[in-house]
């Protein structure tokens, strides 16, 4: 009979005992994923830190298992995440930085912030202090300027991150980059940097105007002279044309002179000439040069006085 229930509840039993196993399983063993690690405190103290995997464990309250995920964090920080800070030369700027940052040793990590609440905390007040510190270090002009290569503004976030680095370790966090994403004036002092940048900007402006009507006299300067050379040289050319032209006239007009008649009638029929160059309809008195030409027996004249 005993035989017979025990086979008849062994499933019963089985099923029981898989429940225990892993009862036991889950309070007497923990597993961490890939991108965390665990402090192990033994009756509040700790005593081990454990990597990813499947570890054991004594069961609450001898052992409490804490878990910290240690991939990279973006903090841009808590209460005044863009807040006026002073230059070297006095002037007032806001400024917003970030940090980058993941948990590095987590033992010293837990005993110095426990969570990620007072990690955060005391992250901001250290960015604020180096913050303040490295611009402190650095003139206006360094930091907002319309040339690129004057501004300093990766040496600051340098400075920035030197600072977190040593102000940071003692509490096991890992700084891995800061970077500044914010960048501004307050409105108390921006007019005056607006104004000032117009002043510096109407000094270049005048210097380019000045340059300008400079190098403009020079070119007009030199286009007189130009001028005055061409002209002269024209005036010379048209005096010896001119001359050539007295020289050539003269033979004619010691022709003229041998035969007056010629000449007069050859100057009226140029003047008529130019008079009908298009088509014209004319009523004049044929008395009145050179149109006396069109009176009867003209042709005839003509001819005749030019044979004398």
């Amino acid at each position: 009979m005993g035989t017979e229930k025990f086979f008849k509840h062994w499933p019963t039993m089985l099923l029981g005992v898989v429940v225990a196993v892993i009862l036991l399983i889950a309070v007497f063993s923990y597993q961490l994923n890939q991108t965390e690690s665990a402090v192990v405190t033994t009756f509040g103290r700790p005593t081990a830190v454990t990597e990813p995997g499947l570890h054991f464990r004594w069961p609450f309250p001898f052992q409490r298992i804490y878990k910290f995920d240690h991939r990279i964090r973006c903090f841009e920080g808590g209460t005044g995440k863009i807040e006026e800070t002073t230059t070297a030369d006095g002037q007032n700027i806001l400024v917003g930085v970030f940090v980058n940052f993941r948990i590095g040793d987590v033992e010293t990590f837990f005993t110095s912030l426990e969570n990620m609440t007072k990690a955060e905390d005391t992250l901001n007040s250290l960015m604020r202090s180096a913050k303040n510190a490295v611009f402190g270090q650095f003139r206006f002009s360094q930091v907002i300027n319309t040339d690129p290569a004057a501004m300093k503004l990766g040496e600051i976030q340098d400075k920035i991150k030197e600072k977190l680095v040593a102000d940071c370790s003692r509490y096991g966090l890992e700084i891995v980059s800061v970077g500044i994403n914010t960048i501004n004036v307050p409105k108390s002092i921006s007019d005056k940097v607006a104004d000032r940048m117009i002043q510096e900007r109407k000094v270049e402006a005048a210097k380019f105007l000045s340059e300008g009507n400079r190098r403009a006299e020079e070119i007009r300067i030199e286009a007189d002279r130009k001028r005055e050379v061409t002209v002269a040289e024209a005036e010379a050319k048209a005096k010896e044309i001119r001359a050539q032209g007295d020289a050539e006239a003269a033979k004619y007009y010691a022709v003229f002179k041998e035969n007056p008649e010629l000449a007069e009638f050859l100057r009226k029929l140029d003047s008529l000439r130019v008079i009908m160059q298009s088509r014209t309809t004319l009523v004049l008195d044929t008395n009145v040069a050179p149109f006396d030409l069109f009176k009867p027996g003209a042709e005839v004249l003509a001819p005749a006085k030019a044979t004398k």
